[in-house]
């Protein structure tokens, strides 16, 4: 995915904001996970688990509305690094600024649980 195309959107709402106003850290994590993770078992076509999160940084501040895009970075026979970028765009124009980014490791795994080989992409 692309930023032209994000594989989420999602709108921060007023619980998931500290006392200052700020959105969580943590809230924003996890839904660079949930946006990673539903690009990993669409893509590998089946159960994918996180087994790794890396350079994740926050260099702006989200806000209501901000989207998720995912990228492809690697994928290797039963795994899958994908990057995960949280964008604001302005409400009235097409300005935008990476706001949190990220690189997150899946493996697919069998009905037994176990890694299994990905079709080449």
């Amino acid at each position: 995915m692309t930023r032209d195309n994000p594989h989420i959107r999602v709108t921060a709402m007023p619980a998931d904001t500290n006392p200052y106003g700020g959105v969580f850290g943590g809230w924003l994590m996890s839904q660079m996970g949930l946006a990673c993770g539903s690009f990993a078992s669409k893509h590998s076509k089946g159960k994918a688990i996180l087994v790794a999160a890396d350079a994740l940084k926050f260099p702006g501040a989200m806000a209501v509305g901000d989207e998720l895009s995912v990228e492809l970075l690697k994928q290797g026979r039963t795994s899958m690094r994908l990057r995960a970028q949280a964008v604001a765009r302005e409400r009235d124009g097409e300005a935008e600024k990476v706001v949190a980014e990220g690189e997150l490791t899946f493996v697919a795994l069998g009905s037994d649980d176990r890694p299994r080989e990905i079709a080449p992409a």
